[in-house]
């Protein structure tokens, strides 16, 4: 199981001076916010927009700013179990883990759409660019949840499996579905709007977040069926297959679909700055 070793190999802790404490969990949302607002701005100017950089600046900070402060309201909304009911001082500590993509993903939207509102920048246009910045964030963050141990799948006999600790289930292999999520959501997202993005002229407004929406719903959906529910919600409906993932991701493929028609009857084009 070379896997298993590499994991027990990585620890969670990537650096350590003294009281100062700068885990791999942290790195992975700086590198997701930074490389992903190289490609925004590698987008837009292949698309000819009209952006500066302090306006994709601004943009991706308050993006990474509605990222962290929705993806851990959308954690304790959906999957807090009534835990931050009782003890509400908890939602604070985020270095205990506990982020939501689909909360992330609303507080994105909002986040995003206040900068460009406030810049006069147009919102469906930087919603398709940061579009294809996300998977780069998704992929730097399953591989982080994976240095964690956490959001670990179910037992597997494959050759990848991995043993992690403090699964409640015994120490058995099970699968890497961080990897999974990392691969599917993050690299294979990311290569599909990449090569959609380099058509001369860009393909309409909503094309990019419509796919994006239909790729993430679909392919989280599926790998749901290898990981292991959280343990304070288990199954829902008494299914003893369906997750809470599974029940937040399906409503995204159907809005992308929406989208993605919406786009093609309206085919308008790409624009930065609104007149």
């Amino acid at each position: 199981m070379w896997l298993n070793d590499l994991y027990h190999a990585l620890n969670p802790v990537a650096v350590q001076l003294g009281p100062i404490v700068i885990r791999w969990y942290g790195l992975a949302y700086l590198a997701g916010f930074l490389l992903g607002g190289v490609a925004i701005w590698r987008t837009s100017r292949r698309w000819g927009l009209d952006l500066t950089p302090d306006d994709v600046m601004s943009v991706v900070v308050s993006i990474a700013v509605g990222i962290i402060v929705g993806a851990r309201l959308g954690y304790v909304l959906f999957y807090g179990g009534g835990h931050y009911l009782k003890n509400p001082i908890e939602i604070l500590m985020l270095s205990e883990g506990g982020m939501s993509f689909h909360g992330g993903l609303v507080g994105a939207i909002v986040g995003g759409s206040l900068a460009c509102w406030r810049l006069h920048l147009s919102i469906a246009t930087m919603c398709d660019l940061a579009a294809i910045g996300a998977p780069i964030g998704l992929f730097f963050g399953r591989c982080a949840n994976f240095v964690n141990g956490e959001l670990w799948g179910k037992p597997t006999g494959l050759p990848w499996g991995v043993m992690f600790s403090d699964t409640g289930g015994g120490m058995v292999y099970r699968h890497p579905s961080q990897l999974y999520e990392a691969i599917l959501e993050g690299l294979v997202i990311f290569l599909v709007l990449a090569l959609l993005s380099r058509r001369a002229p860009a393909r309409p407004q909503g094309t990019f977040i419509g796919v994006f929406l239909v790729l993430y719903g679909c392919l989280r959906f599926m790998v749901e069926f290898v990981r292991m529910p959280d343990e304070q919600l288990g199954y829902l409906a008494g299914t003893g297959w369906l997750t809470m993932g599974q029940c937040l991701s399906a409503p995204l493929v159907l809005l992308g679909a929406g989208i993605l028609v919406i786009s093609h009857r309206m085919c308008r084009p790409q624009i930065g700055r609104m007149v």
